[in-house]
């Protein structure tokens, strides 16, 4: 199956990285959510005057939920939450307990780009940091039109707005991966002259995300006013370090709109309210507002599920909290549930392709691992047609690093598979071509060892990295 907009791999990819980031060190990312939902919900407030009503409302790639959760209790709207990822919206469930929120909203597995949600259903659709995860921006914002009912808005906030001001030449990792001399760049604010996209994009690159950063101020207005008859732009441009401030200086002393200027020459987060055409209907509601993903007839609510569409043989259970509603051919691909190609440590099951050399599983909800020391194996069963792509996903701790040079080898059937050096600590995705075979032992092989902290000489694990993932891919 094909999608321009996004391929197979790279749902895949978004998958993962969304089941791995939505809730790993669950206090720092209550943090995290709660910062998030400061910044969009008063954006929200400030512009209430250009928004007919919240409720039925979308959020779209709502990753853990967190900004559903706001404007369900915050604004007392009704609602639904949308990601390709069910299991970082079942871990967001931990958000509303935690934040004790009274209200909930309807969790919804689905792809951005079919939307399974019927014509003209919703008053108001968000998304925050989604669109860019798509080669074809245009074909979400057609969705969300199509979804949006008449006078609906459309609020969403994008980074980035392109920044011309840079010579693309280093992709560079979140702050807390920099090294030393990336850090001082970063914080003069100088290395976003030589970046060659949003600093941290890095990180969703290597799980395979491609992402759009092509997108300037011209070309969003362009897009957005081919499908809405209203907009209100709000531009948040790129001002960390003294190098970026001296170019805003300069933005200002120009003629015309100098915070246009200073968006289209430092980058920016465009936060945009887009309104369809014409005067929202009343009587909207959440009840009749999905649609089958399979042949798209209305699709009746159902408290706790299944899901049953009366035209089609299509059901989507309720599980754990999340209806999954993704069409039949997606989902099977997405989450075909447990298989011998895939030893996923966040889910129960994979503890039969162990081998040896795994300690036990530590972690909480999607990002849970197993420490390895010098040497651990799994065994791995090919189950799609064609010459399979292994991919490891893993975490290599400071500790890595104090002893020199780190590593990570691959071994197939006992083949070398492939070396690589660690450069900095942090997260690594590893991949590489296997040959023809119909199972595959695969060894990591990882150095330094080094002794387990904080225990006594002599006592305690030698730990290496640790691992999350393992995969047998199609190459694509």
């Amino acid at each position: 199956m094909s999608d321009p907009a996004q391929s197979l791999a790279v749902k895949r990819a978004q998958v993962d990285f969304h089941n791995f980031a939505s809730l790993g060190e669950p206090e720092r990312a209550l943090a995290a959510y709660a910062d998030e939902n400061m910044r969009r919900g008063s954006i929200l407030r400030t512009n209430l005057d250009f928004i007919g009503s919240l409720t039925p409302f979308l959020e779209v790639g709502a990753n853990a939920g967190h900004t559903s959760y706001l404007l369900a209790n915050d604004f007392q709207a009704d609602g639904f939450a949308l990601d390709l990822s069910a299991d970082a919206l079942r871990h967001g469930q931990f958000l509303r307990e935690a934040w004790h929120m009274d209200r909930g909203v309807v969790l919804t597995a689905g792809d951005a780009t079919h939307l399974p949600y019927r014509d003209n259903s919703l008053a108001f659709v968000m998304s925050f940091q989604t669109l860019s995860q798509f080669l074809d921006v245009e074909s979400v914002v057609r969705e969300v039109h199509r979804v949006l009912a008449p006078g609906g808005v459309f609020y969403f906030a994008e980074e980035p707005v392109r920044r011309q001001l840079t010579l693309r030449l280093h992709r560079a990792p979140y702050p807390d991966r920099m090294k030393p001399v990336e850090k001082w760049f970063y914080e003069s604010g100088l290395l976003d002259f030589v970046a060659m996209d949003v600093i941290g994009a890095d990180q969703e690159e290597s799980f395979g995300i491609r992402q759009n950063h092509r997108f300037g101020l011209r070309e969003w207005s362009h897009l957005l006013h081919a499908y809405f008859e209203e907009t209100r732009f709000i531009t948040f441009p790129r001002q960390r370090g003294w190098a970026n401030q001296i170019v805003k200086s300069l933005a200002r002393l120009g003629p015309g709109n100098a915070e246009a200027r200073m968006a289209d020459w430092l980058g920016a987060t465009l936060a945009a309210f887009c309104r369809k055409a014409g005067e929202l209907p009343p009587g909207l509601g959440t009840a009749a507002a999905l649609a089958c993903p399979d042949c798209g007839a209305a699709l009746p609510m159902a408290d706790e599920g299944p899901l049953r569409c009366p035209a089609c043989p299509y059901e989507a259970a309720y599980e754990a909290g999340v209806f999954n509603l993704l069409s039949s051919t997606l989902r099977a691909e997405l989450y075909p549930g447990p298989r011998a190609d895939t030893l996923d440590f966040s889910k129960d099951g994979h503890e039969a392709g162990l081998i040896s050399g795994f300690h036990e599983v530590e972690g909480d909800f999607g990002s849970k691992y197993r420490w390895i020391g010098a040497r651990a194996a799994v065994r791995l069963v090919k189950m799609r047609p064609g010459l399979p792509l292994l991919r490891v996903q893993g975490y290599a701790p400071a500790q890595c690093f104090e002893k020199g040079e780190a590593k990570v080898q691959l071994r197939a059937n006992g083949q070398d598979a492939g070396e690589w050096k660690l450069d900095r600590p942090g997260l690594f995705i590893l991949e590489t071509p296997l040959p023809e075979a119909e199972e595959y032992t695969v060894e990591i092989l990882a150095s330094p060892v080094f002794p387990e902290p904080n225990q006594k000489a002599g006592e305690g694990r030698q730990l290496s990295v640790n691992l999350s993932l393992l995969r047998l891919l199609p190459r694509e």
